[in-house]
């Protein structure tokens, strides 16, 4: 993805500026004017070293925290280290170690009046470049990029903007940039912040390695609802999996064909009621289709079937639906109790993991609380069969 392709431009940024005395200094491009070239040198110089990301970021604390982190969210890190560590498998195997004159294992860099070594085309140098661009990059104008000299501001809860787009005078007219504004006036001297935008307290952590005080009052960086994150599958054993496969693929949303396994987010916070996604509701009324129901699997209704599960089906598959997300919450939660029951270090890696889970249970009690209501009132809900009755006028008493 993007992470990961910035995460590969910066390593050669490094690799740019190896002073170990080879020839490997990775991909000469692009082309930049000397002063250019010397503005880069610079920043890159300044960023947090290896040694220090292991205390700054998540991705690279040691496996003790980083399990605390798994049983303390729903948004689980291991499932990110398993993609990075996926990637640089790939890349070391296919490219990197097919080349070591271009793509170096490590390198040596001046920073100061020293010289300092860091690991770089290496599974460990794309960890720690991942961890960089995911602590350092912003969305401007549509995508995901790492911008030198920008990325040094700091966060701000209040009387703060987000890094936007916005043009650059030229003498030949204008060009692409962004635009970084204060929230607030500012006097000589004073420090210009931004926003990082509307995370809950997990994705600020997977992030940015910190919880900001406004998540840890309502849950919502820069005023967002705080989230869980439930996941939910079609079952390999499921008997109708190929129809519902066929129905994810080719008869959810145009051109964005759905997989069998998704994520959804679960939101608590201040204003929340646990309504549950209705994109969630939809995709397991599909999942839980069965039985009595499983003729809406039919191909004459193959265009038709995911516009019958944005609304209750049976009363069977509406109760199936909300089994499986009481379910969910309650694993999730059970997995946070037996955290806390854990022996606590009592550091500021234990303290930040505490603020997700306190963050994360409301969310998922939240949700609890409304899904245990509906599942009481399943009687009161039109179902299919009901809804077709009455759009054939056969609804009424004869």
């Amino acid at each position: 993805g993007d992470v990961g392709l910035l995460a590969m431009l910066l390593l050669n940024e490094m690799a740019r500026l190896n002073l170990d005395g080879s020839d490997a200094k990775g991909i000469e491009l692009p082309k930049r004017k000397e002063g250019i070239q010397n503005l880069m040198e610079a920043w890159v110089t300044t960023l947090p070293s290896f040694e220090e990301m292991f205390v700054l970021h998540p991705l690279m604390w040691d496996e003790d925290d980083q399990e605390k982190m798994q049983s303390s969210s729903t948004k689980k890190i291991y499932r990110l280290l398993d993609d990075i560590d996926d990637d640089s498998s790939w890349l070391d195997e296919k490219v990197w170690s097919a080349d070591r004159k271009t793509f170096p294992e490590t390198v040596k860099i001046r920073v100061g009046d020293e010289e300092e070594e860091r690991p770089c085309f290496s599974p460990d140098g794309f960890r720690y470049a991942v961890s960089l661009v995911r602590s350092r990059s912003f969305f401007v104008d549509g995508s995901l990029r790492l911008l030198p000299y920008l990325d040094y501001a700091n966060h701000d809860d209040y009387n703060s903007y987000e890094i936007r787009d916005g043009g650059v005078g030229t003498l030949w007219g204008s060009a692409k940039g962004a635009l970084l504004k204060s929230g607030k006036k500012l006097r000589k001297g004073d420090e210009v912040r931004i926003s990082y935008g509307p995370k809950g307290p997990a994705d600020y952590l997977l992030d940015h390695g910190f919880v900001p005080p406004m998540c840890r009052k309502t849950g919502g960086g820069g005023g967002g609802a705080i989230t869980a994150e439930l996941s939910f599958e079609v079952d390999d054993a499921d008997r109708f999996r190929d129809d519902k496969l066929d129905v994810l693929e080719y008869e959810t949303y145009d051109l964005a064909p759905m997989e069998p396994s998704q994520m959804f987010d679960v939101t608590g916070g201040p204003g929340s009621t646990g309504e549950p996604d209705p994109a969630m509701i939809q995709f397991l009324r599909l999942v839980k289709l069965g039985g009595k129901d499983a003729f809406l699997l039919e191909s004459i209704f193959r265009k038709e079937i995911w516009g019958f599960v944005s609304e209750p089906v049976s009363e069977d598959n509406e109760r199936a639906v909300v089994t499986a997300v009481i379910e969910a919450c309650e694993n999730a939660l059970s997995e946070m109790a037996a955290e806390e029951e854990e022996e606590s270090k009592g550091d500021e890696k234990d303290r930040l993991c505490a603020m997700v889970r306190e963050s994360e249970r409301e969310a998922l009690d939240r949700t609890l609380v409304y899904v245990k209501q509906e599942a009481e009132a399943l009687d009161l809900k039109e179902y299919y069969q009901e809804r077709r009755l009455k759009s054939l006028g056969l609804d009424s008493d004869w």
